[in-house]
């Protein structure tokens, strides 16, 4: 992503925000160790889901074809793996979505504060 970086440190993670060129914003939550277990955004569209959920993209495409085989129309997105949670919504114009991995929160963190 082009965009602007800006890094706010918290004791156990690292927010690493992104401000596109498009007016997206893109969180990153980042371990001490340097991993990164979850991921926010907002914006006019949604980013590029292959270079933000990285390895864990082609889990999520079967998930939401899964979810497309179960249900009809649109609404908002929830897939709510072991391994992977991601929630999508918003209206066009107004997007907005997480995606982190439940086993790579830090203790003491809520995943409510992914946002």
């Amino acid at each position: 992503m082009q965009g602007t970086l800006r890094t706010t440190s918290n004791v156990t993670y690292n927010v690493h925000e992104i401000q596109g060129l498009n007016g997206l914003v893109v969180r990153e939550y980042v371990s001490i160790s340097g991993n990164v277990f979850g991921v926010a955004w907002q914006g006019r569209t949604h980013p590029d889901l292959h270079q933000v959920l990285g390895a864990y993209y082609d889990q999520y495409v079967q998930a939401v074809q899964a979810l497309r085989a179960q249900r009809h129309g649109h609404g908002p997105l929830l897939i709510q793996q072991p391994g992977l949670v991601v929630q999508m919504g918003g209206h066009m114009g107004s997007l907005t979505g997480i995606a982190y991995l439940p086993q790579g929160v830090p203790a003491g963190m809520r995943p409510q504060e992914i946002r």
